[in-house]
């Protein structure tokens, strides 16, 4: 005798479940919170410094068994979990700094996007195919993060895990949302790959003496592409990546002053940073006329390399003039700036030998909480340390591409790595090199660095363009456009990095789509919540027919 169940009350191919414990080991009810944060922290340990970026799969992997055939609110409550697992270690460095109640904060609000994804995914684990709706709707939470709330926070998107990977060629089809995209999508294909697997392997030995018809192969085929088709789409995509240089090559040189303290007392002896920089540009002057090193194009220094103002400062202003005169190169200085009315500006400036300054770029995306406070009543009741930033920073306007002897290069400072069209903004407007100055010594010794310059290695890929990461206190490096590192320093060292790098124009079809591939991932997210709300009605109605 058989029983016909619908479809939409059963998953599509059997999932496996936790069983009870006979008292030893995890309670039944705890598998899956555990099998949770554990997915999360799998994720965790993908990313940089550690090169384990193919954890990353497994760990989706494991957040597909967590969540398929869930209800709603669990799948909610085990997204939250894996979220917790991934942020809360991946953050801690802003522990460090401001302490533990504005990290616990942070990691909660942030995992609440990641919360939002597990009632999705579980709401489509029973659809056909479901690791692909599952994978959208992952991208789409990323999506609302990176823009949500005060401007967004995409620090830890899955793509800036993936420098070292295989599937990094994909940031040039589609931007961190397609590299993300095919991660997760391998991860969940994956387990269902293992479950159509197993399944077909239960059938075969049945000891049932009524003849059974064969699983059909549509499942195990479609689990199969789910896992092929990121892989084979990578290496199609191989093509795309190239450092051919284009316009030429430019000699850079970034400079790594170093800072006198670690932490947010890392500016009290302001000056003693800029005299840091001067000294070292004025070390790569002597050494270019020594011989030992070529002459620069143009010279690079970090965010906050001047943290006097040079306008205000007569005494900042000629040691900025003398260093960029011995070096005999256009040089970039981040400043900041303190207007005698309004906001403060966190700014670059084109610096011009015998000329000064000739253009301004000021920072369009300031850091909410480290650059301005917002609702600074309320936060203060929780943390003293807002009253550090005694003064907000205001936002720039305007996209920023300095011409430094002849290269276009476009301008993201620091935390604006992580957005996406901060970066492809430069590109879209000319540049044919990106620097990202950066300024870490409030983060001391953590991974805070190493996460970013993965980003900056992700956006060299996505636009096919050379970066350079001039940083305060480390760690600095020259990216060529494959991605690769071809100089870098070490934290908290003084240094100097001078390479000759491809300059390049052509734009990637990552550059050209913009945001295009996202609002595809979310309009497939989008569908398969909605497949799923229809198969659940009608499943209703059948019940009560």
């Amino acid at each position: 005798m058989s029983t016909t169940i619908a479809p939409a009350d059963v998953p599509e191919s059997p999932a496996p479940t936790a069983t009870p414990t006979g008292g030893r080991g995890l309670p039944r009810r705890l598998v899956r919170p555990a099998a949770a944060v554990l997915s999360g922290v799998l994720l965790f340990l993908s990313f940089p410094p550690r090169p384990l970026w193919w954890l990353a799969v497994p760990a989706f992997a494991l957040l597909g068994w967590t969540l398929r055939g869930r209800r709603l609110r669990a799948g909610f409550g085990l997204g939250y979990l894996a979220g917790l697992g991934f942020l809360m270690p991946l953050l801690i460095w802003t522990d460090a700094v401001v302490g533990w109640l504005p990290w616990v904060a942070l990691t909660g609000v942030e995992a609440l996007f990641m919360g939002a994804a597990g009632l999705g995914i579980a709401a489509v684990s029973r659809l056909p195919g479901w690791p692909v709706f599952a994978a959208g709707l992952w991208i789409a939470g990323e999506a609302a993060r990176a823009r949500v709330p005060f401007g967004g926070f995409p620090w830890g998107k899955i793509a800036f895990g993936q420098a070292d990977g295989i599937f990094l060629p994909l940031a040039a089809v589609g931007g961190t949302p397609v590299l993300g995209f095919a991660v997760a999508l391998c991860g969940f294909g994956l387990y269902e790959l293992v479950c159509q697997v197993l399944a077909r392997r239960a059938a075969a030995r049945s000891e049932d003496a009524a003849p059974a018809p064969a699983p059909a192969r549509g499942p195990l085929l479609a689990a199969a592409l789910a896992v092929l088709v990121p892989v084979t789409g990578a290496l199609a995509a191989r093509p795309l990546v190239s450092d051919a240089a284009e316009d030429g090559t430019a000699t850079v040189a970034a400079i790594q002053g170093n800072v006198p303290r670690l932490g947010l007392d890392f500016n009290a002896q302001r000056r003693q940073v800029l005299d840091n920089h001067v000294k070292r540009t004025e070390e790569l002057a002597d050494a270019v006329k020594a011989g030992r090193e070529p002459q620069p194009d143009f010279v690079l220094w970090p965010e906050n390399s001047s943290d006097i103002d040079p306008y205000a400062n007569a005494d900042a202003y000629q040691a900025i003039s003398d260093a960029v005169r011995e070096v005999n190169a256009p040089t970039v200085v981040g400043a900041v700036i303190s207007p005698p009315t309004g906001k403060l500006r966190n700014t670059l400036i084109q610096w011009e030998p015998n000329r000064g300054p000739v253009a301004e770029y000021d920072k369009r995306h300031v850091q909410p909480f480290g650059e301005y406070i917002p609702m600074r009543p309320f936060v203060r009741l929780f943390n003293k340390d807002v009253d550090r930033v005694s003064r907000d920073f205001g936002p720039g306007d305007k996209v920023g591409v300095f011409d430094l002897a002849g290269t276009k290069v476009g301008l993201a400072t620091c935390y604006e790595a992580a957005f996406d069209w901060a970066v492809r903004d430069t590109v879209t407007h000319g540049a044919q090199l990106i620097t990202v100055p950066s300024n870490n010594a409030t983060f001391g010794r953590s991974e805070m660095t190493y996460q970013q310059l993965a980003m900056s290695r992700v956006r060299a890929v996505e636009h096919s363009r050379s970066v350079v990461v001039p940083v305060t206190s480390g760690v600095s490096a020259i990216i060529r456009p494959d991605g690769e590192i071809v100089a870098r320093s070490e934290l908290f060292t003084p240094d100097v990095l001078v390479e000759k790098v491809p300059l390049r124009s052509s734009q990637t079809p990552a550059t050209r789509l913009g945001t295009l591939p996202e609002a595809l991932l979310v309009a497939l997210a989008a569908a398969g919540l909605g497949w799923s709300a229809v198969r659940a009605v009608r499943a209703r109605r059948s019940r009560t027919a």
